[in-house]
């Protein structure tokens, strides 16, 4: 308490609030403390610096800010425990010790002041400052992601200009898939015809050494022959298929290559008002003009 000079809370009252509630903690020559762990101290000293605020703007003289900070820690330690009759008979005491220091005018400030603070909301000190709290604290850090930065709206597009070239983008990347897919399935054929050569191929390895009959070759050919059919019918008809989808994609792109024409802007305001007259009046010089060239019937 002995560093709470007059020229030390005129510093914290100088100061923002940040570093002058940190000011004043190390004038109370108070250890550094937890905002979020050490809620009681943190109470109280924001309850202390609202003190300086309230001398200095009531005009205290700086001595008297400094009395003021020492008087509300003091009583808030005297009263600890105590019911709101003791709490109101240790402040009349107190302010009557102070009367030789206080001129009456800041006296009876400061007695209203405690009043309609400490005083109205005895209770809610007493409770927060007075008792141990069993304080349970869960702190999350959680990550913010901004929206990206906004293209310039030089560089914007119309809708439908937009969903057309994403359209045109899409059918390419089909057809791009469906040429890939028709070279992994040639290939997928061609193992599979290899594989199916070499299971009807079991003797070969016997007719190395003895000549194989004609009726046996004869077989082992068709039979060859059959399965290289078979793959290619299979391979065209997977061609066939592919390429008529590749030819519908191309045809979709085709009908997609003119671009739409961006929709114009409603015409309004004054000039809007002012075309719809025009087009009234020229609709009723063409009616009249119609009427007079009518031939006249006499009966």
């Amino acid at each position: 308490m002995a560093l709470l000079t007059p020229q030390g809370v005129k510093k914290v009252f100088q100061s923002q609030k940040p570093e002058g509630r940190e000011h004043l903690r190390r004038l109370l020559n108070w250890e550094e403390l937890d905002e979020l762990r050490d809620s009681r101290r943190s109470i109280l000293l924001d309850t202390l610096y609202e003190s300086i605020i309230f001398a200095v703007g009531k005009g205290f003289p700086w001595v008297e800010v400094a009395q003021m900070v020492k008087f509300t820690e003091e009583l808030l330690k005297e009263t600890k425990g105590c019911s709101i009759t003791e709490a109101v008979t240790i402040l009349g005491s107190k302010l009557r010790d102070h009367q030789g220091r206080l001129n009456a005018t800041h006296l009876l400030a400061q007695c209203d002041y405690l009043h309609n603070t400490f005083i109205r909301h005895y209770k809610l000190y007493q409770y927060v400052l007075g008792q141990d709290q069993d304080v349970k604290l869960t702190v999350t850090h959680v990550e913010v992601y901004v929206p990206p930065q906004p293209l310039p709206l030089a560089a914007g597009k119309d809708q439908a200009v937009w969903k057309h070239e994403q359209r045109v983008v899409e059918l390419s990347a089909a057809e791009v898939q469906k040429r890939a897919y028709m070279l992994q399935l040639k290939e997928a054929l061609q193992l599979e015809q290899k594989h199916l050569l070499r299971e009807m191929l079991p003797e070969l390895p016997r007719w190395q050494h003895q000549v194989p009959k004609r009726e046996e070759l004869e077989n082992l050919i068709n039979e060859a022959i059959h399965i290289q059919i078979e793959c290619l019918k299979e391979l065209l008809q997977y061609e066939i298929q592919i390429t008529f989808d590749i030819l519908d994609l191309k045809l979709q792109k085709t009908l997609n290559l003119n671009a739409p024409t961006p929709s114009p802007l409603p015409v309004t305001g004054q000039s809007g008002q002012d075309g719809a007259l025009k087009l009234y009046k020229a609709n009723k010089a063409r009616e009249a003009k119609a009427k007079k060239k009518a031939p006249v019937t006499t009966v």
